[in-house]
């Protein structure tokens, strides 16, 4: 499988390593940066991983900051991006079979490599499970990210 890797410099030390390992399990892996622990700002790694997706340069990604938190919610704001923060396997695999999540977002600071690698398995080798309800959701969830990007906002 053709995976989409990236890191602010929070996350660049499991970046490394999660690229080791997914090229170890035969995966084939862009690495869009960070390439150093040099500050860098979560939000552009995340529109880059996004734009990378959505451009089907590979099928599924991975991006990894401090918390897993501040790249989910930036890589949210892209349609057709669903990324979930999973620090356990569970959620990892579960996120992608009922949720159709496409961007697995993990913290450095949070867990420990053992358990990151057994998340990124989990996730990589995960598929959507096509049973109605599952469908029936995820539809309405494009439905509200259709409508919300064709409204018009007002600010009072």
């Amino acid at each position: 499988m053709k995976i989409i890797i990236a890191s602010d410099h929070a996350g660049y030390i499991y970046k490394a390593l999660l690229i080791k390992h997914l090229n170890e399990n035969g995966h084939e892996v862009i690495n869009l940066g960070a390439f150093n622990e040099e500050p860098s700002d979560y939000p552009d790694h995340a529109a880059d991983v996004a734009h990378a997706l959505l451009d089907h340069k590979g099928e599924k990604a991975i991006i990894i900051c401090g918390s897993g938190v501040g790249v989910c919610v930036a890589a949210n704001k892209f349609m057709g991006i669903r990324a979930g923060v999973c620090h356990d396997t569970y959620s990892a695999h579960q996120c992608v079979e009922h949720d159709d999540v496409n961007v697995l977002c993990l913290g450095q600071r949070i867990i420990g490599i053992a358990l990151a690698y057994e998340i990124v398995d989990a996730f990589i080798n995960a598929h959507f499970i096509t049973k109605e309800r599952y469908q029936r959701r995820l539809e309405k969830i494009n439905q509200i990210e259709n409508r919300n990007m064709t409204e018009e906002r007002t600010v009072e």
